[in-house]
């Protein structure tokens, strides 16, 4: 043999370097894919300022940042520290992963340096979506579908080639000595129909609870959008003296808040009364005409009835749990979410964001997948065991 054996330290050195590279290439995936641009064309990374597309030599994965202190080449704008963020997080996520897989392989399994090589590539995938999804979530609140897509295949693929990953804890096939592939399909569909199934039921139901949210009043009351005092603050839309931020209201494309107007005035001049439909970037006045947000002065009137959207989660997140769940099986799919609304209570707390303020949930089910991927089993594996002797 002319190589180190692969449970060797050596290994986690290419394992990082390869996370770091496949970074660098995620912050094209990041930037580009919410606003609808290839990530082939232009097939090199530009200056988001001046456009100039980086050469190679100015383009090594973390390494660029720091020897360019964080500044353009070309234009001297600052690059974000997410994008030298994004390539080390990659990188220690890759090297995790393979200290994961070697640490909980069976020896025999150990000994099949193809099968392990071939077990860490999904979960390398899976980790480069996840990060993807994180990110682009994070600043968009949105989780592109194809993503989530592509993870459940992964899962799929990796519960095939190591039967044992959707069923860590050993729950499911505590019969057995050593699940087959066909028993781990098994359990990585099981764990993605749960996850998303119950996911959706969740948001379903919280929808038919919650979904609209209705002002009534006996008589007409004056309402009115209220412009920015800063850039840091939303528009706000006050009915009664009731007062919303923009980003209570809308969280998708699709929401709309519908007014019921008695009388109606933009900029100041009287309009045609009737149902008004404001959307997060425009308005839909009752005689047809629609009006970008931008271009809005000034919009106020009388109303006796408002319907206002509500979303506690979004389809994404449901998708989301899915791809989780192909991974890490059902049991898995319970941990995260309870792991994850944990992390978000802290993140709100931690942040001091009120209650109604949009948070992005798929960040921190990721959180929770990793939670459980990285030992999370195991806890959860010893205090069911301690209960169970309880009783």
């Amino acid at each position: 043999m002319i190589y180190p054996f692969l449970n060797h330290l050596i290994w986690f050195v290419p394992a990082f370097l390869i996370g770091a590279c496949i970074g660098s290439f995620l912050n094209v995936v990041i930037y580009r894919v919410p606003l609808g641009l290839s990530v082939n064309e232009p097939n090199r990374s530009f200056c988001p300022k001046c456009k100039y597309h980086i050469p190679m030599r100015l383009n090594i994965p973390l390494v660029s940042w720091l020897w360019l202190r964080g500044k353009c080449k070309n234009c001297k704008a600052p690059i974000a520290f997410r994008y030298f963020g994004v390539e080390l997080l990659t990188a220690l996520l890759f090297a995790a992963v393979w200290w994961f897989v070697q640490g909980n392989l069976s020896p025999w399994e150990l000994a099949n340096p193809s099968l392990k090589l071939a077990t860490v590539l999904p979960l390398w995938i899976m980790a480069a979506l996840f990060v993807s999804i994180t990110f682009i979530d994070a600043e968009h609140m949105v989780i592109p579908l194809s993503f989530t897509w592509a993870t459940s295949v992964a899962g799929l693929v990796a519960a095939a080639l190591w039967p044992r990953l959707p069923d860590l804890a050993n729950w499911a096939t505590a019969g057995m000595f050593a699940p087959d592939w066909k028993e781990g399909l098994k359990q990585s569909v099981v764990g993605w129909v749960i996850g998303f199934c119950g996911l959706w039921l969740v948001v379903r139901l919280g929808k038919l609870a919650f979904g609209k949210k209705k002002m009534e009043f006996p008589n007409p009351v004056d309402w009115r959008l209220i412009e920015p005092e800063s850039d840091e603050d939303p528009i706000w839309f006050e009915m009664n003296g009731e007062k919303l931020g923009w980003w209570d209201i809308f969280y998708r494309k699709t929401d709309r808040l519908i007014v019921e107007c008695s009388e109606l005035r933009l900029d100041g001049e009287p309009v045609q009364a009737g149902v008004l439909t404001i959307r997060e970037h425009g308005i839909e006045l009752p005689d047809g005409r629609s009006i970008p947000i931008e271009e809005v002065k000034a919009l106020e009137g009388k109303s006796a009835r408002a319907v206002i959207p509500r979303e506690a989660m979004g389809g994404g997140d449901v998708h989301l749990m899915g791809a989780i769940g192909a991974f890490f099986g059902w049991a898995g799919v319970f941990f995260s979410l309870f792991a994850a609304s944990l992390f978000a209570i802290v993140a709100a707390v931690l942040g001091r964001i009120g209650f109604g303020v949009r948070l992005p949930f798929g960040p921190f089910l990721i959180l929770g997948a990793y939670a459980w991927m990285f030992g999370g089993w195991k806890i959860a594996q010893w205090y069911f065991e301690s209960l169970a002797g309880r009783f």
